[in-house]
């Protein structure tokens, strides 16, 4: 085993960074357009377009824990973890562009053929995201230094969501539409996920995780670890109110502001908080130690999105100003909960003497993703059972007032409300600077 080492090189900082391209382009794009795609695109109606957003991540709580096994387990001249990147790097990007490659379907036709190549592009995202996820506490055993590296990654993450979310509606509503987006979108993840394989080559190793023998082994793992629980309930809470938000901006942007084109004005003011304050999160987590700092983050995210409620009595500049403060606490959210999962896999192997950051990762993934989806499945069933009435690229439908104050409320109070729920969760988690030196 390599001697722990306090930093990591600054060219596989940025390697491992510029996956996240990937991350945020594949959770960006799809949790903004997909849902929005199907019911004004496809013709496909609100409760089902929602059930296939859902239903393909559900299948996440299977092979991301399976991927996070077999990568523990895995040996090769690129280590454990780079061979599954590389994977996803070649299956990705071409099942992606498939999903919205704009049949000539609509209704349930369009929904089965969108949801069969959904299907195949979480499944390959999971070849990704897992073993990347599993690979920062392998490269440092530094508490801190964790923060540091990570705020790389929340500097690619935080272009890769402002480009992701400004250019894939406006290459969406284009002359290309959907079919150019995909291809376009494709290109970028597979780019960014060469760029991690390759540029973590030389990444220092000074530790390998210990596979644990089935599913239902890992599943024993995580109920014994209390930190991990904890981490997991408030993390879901978030990314469920950041699924519904997300979901539910093209939909404001076209019926609370009246202008689909505000979908990437928006967007600009929720991401550029990533670009701007990932300094000022990681001196806060010092300062305030990571709990404190995440309570902020997330008090910060659910006052603006409370705030957006109010959008029709304060107008479109308004609406701006608040989505700025949810951007300024989702970044903190953002590079919070991986340094978090870092140091929750690191305190297990420091308690247990084992090595299981698969394990780890494989199951907070899958979570993660599942909720963030099922944000977007109660959204729909919210505008359906409000009388939303769904298209076709050449229909333009008025909705109901019901229809209007459901798009309203959905994406602005639902988060909202579950981010308060976080608040209260973290509030629990006592995994901090001093546990972690083996101090308390």
């Amino acid at each position: 085993m390599a001697t722990a080492l306090a930093t990591v090189p600054r060219s596989v900082r940025v390697g491992y960074g510029i996956g996240s391209f990937c991350t945020g382009t594949f959770s960006t794009v799809p949790g903004l357009l997909l849902l929005f795609y199907m019911t004004n695109q496809l013709a496909v109606p609100a409760w089902l377009a929602g059930l296939v957003v859902f239903l393909p991540k559900v299948w996440d709580m299977i092979i991301n824990p399976w991927v996070g096994q077999r990568s523990d387990r895995t040996v090769s001249r690129f280590g454990a973890r780079r061979p599954w990147l590389l994977l996803g790097a070649l299956t990705l990007p071409l099942t992606f562009a498939l999903t919205f490659a704009g049949p000539p379907l609509t209704g349930v036709p369009a929904a089965l053929y969108v949801g069969f190549f959904f299907f195949l592009t979480a499944t390959a995202f999971a070849f990704f995201e897992v073993p990347y996820k599993a690979m920062p506490p392998e490269m440092t055993d530094d508490y801190h230094e964790r923060s540091s590296l990570l705020q790389w990654r929340m500097i690619f993450l935080g272009v890769s969501i402002l480009l992701s979310g400004a250019v894939a509606p406006i290459i969406a509503n284009g002359s290309g539409g959907y079919r150019l987006m995909g291809i376009v979108i494709g290109t970028i993840l597979l780019a960014a996920m060469l760029g991690t394989f390759f540029g973590t080559a030389k990444a220092p190793v000074v530790s390998h995780a210990e596979a644990e023998p089935s599913i239902k082994a890992q599943l024993a793992v995580a109920r014994t670890n209390k930190h991990f629980l904890i981490l997991l309930g408030f993390s879901c809470a978030q990314m469920f109110a950041a699924g519904t938000m997300l979901a539910g901006a093209p939909y404001f942007a076209t019926y609370t502001l009246g202008n689909p084109d505000a979908t990437t004005t928006l967007f600009a003011c929720l991401v550029g908080p990533i670009l701007l304050t990932m300094p000022l999160w990681v001196w806060l987590a010092k300062r305030l130690d990571k709990r404190g700092a995440m309570v902020l983050a997330s008090v910060l995210f659910m006052s603006g999105a409370a705030g957006m409620a109010l959008t029709p009595q304060f107008g479109s500049i308004y609406a701006h100003v608040c989505v700025f403060f949810v951007g300024v606490g989702y970044a903190g959210i953002q590079l919070l909960q991986f340094s978090m999962m870092s140091d929750v896999i690191a305190h297990d192997a420091m308690t247990t003497g084992k090595r299981r950051a698969g394990v780890f990762t494989g199951l907070w993934t899958a979570c993660e993703t599942v909720v963030f989806a099922f944000g977007a499945l109660v959204l729909s069933w919210v505008l359906g059972a409000a009388g939303f009435v769904e298209s076709d690229a050449k229909t333009r439908i008025e909705q109901s007032d019901s229809a209007l104050q459901a798009v309203l409320f959905g994406g602005t109070l639902l988060p909202a409300l579950f981010i308060a729920v976080a608040i209260v969760l973290t509030r629990r988690y006592q995994l901090n600077a001093e546990v972690m030196a083996g101090r308390s």
